[in-house]
């Protein structure tokens, strides 16, 4: 009985050798394909041919089990077929002649790149003098108003040094506090000499 088991499990393995399946898988895009033949058998001369409306993008090539290759497919405007013939040493049950469409790929959009700002310089730019005709209710306000000069007939006027009006209000806050500073150091000196 058991004899008879084995030989009816080794029957079928043998059965089971020539139907192994032949995976013939492939695929399309807009530039390329993609193909993957597997289990055509060892020791066979299974052949592999691809074209493109026509014209050869694999000529035949010859494959023992397995094949696997990618094709970049040329440039083109408008949808092209796509043929792959496969001819198995085993039979023309395992053989295929199939045919896929490849779309045109889409032109993607140009990313736009951002501007890079320019370097501003260290130094800063001289703020542009007003024209005579120009008064302080047409020009837009600024946080630190620069006084215009006024123009005369003795020369070119000077260039601005950066002082505005407020100049001499935070010359005398200063001195008033060195003034007070110097006062409280007088006061102590005085209280430790009576003490």
């Amino acid at each position: 009985m058991v004899v008879a088991a084995a030989a009816g499990v080794i029957g079928l393995g043998i059965a089971a050798g020539p139907a192994v399946a032949h995976t013939p898988t492939w695929s399309v895009t807009c530039d390329s394909v993609d193909i993957k033949l597997t289990n055509y058998g060892p020791d066979t001369e299974n052949t592999v041919t691809v074209t493109v409306d026509g014209k050869d993008l694999l000529p035949t090539e010859t494959f023992e089990n397995d094949f696997a290759k990618k094709l970049a497919l040329p440039e083109h405007d408008k949808e092209v077929v796509v043929r792959l013939v496969v001819v198995a040493e085993h039979g023309d049950e395992f053989s295929r002649d199939e045919t896929k469409t490849a779309p045109v790929c889409e032109e993607e959009p140009p990313t736009e790149t951002p501007p890079v700002p320019s370097p501003t310089p260290s130094t800063a730019s001289p703020t542009p003098t007003p024209t005579p005709s120009e008064t302080s209710s047409d020009t837009p306000s600024s946080p630190v108003a620069a006084p215009s000069p006024t123009p005369s007939s003795e020369g070119p006027a000077l260039a601005e040094t950066g002082s505005s009006s407020s100049t001499p209000l935070i010359a005398g806050a200063a001195a008033v506090v060195i003034a007070a500073g110097g006062g409280f150091v007088w006061i102590s000196r005085k209280r430790r000499a009576q003490s």
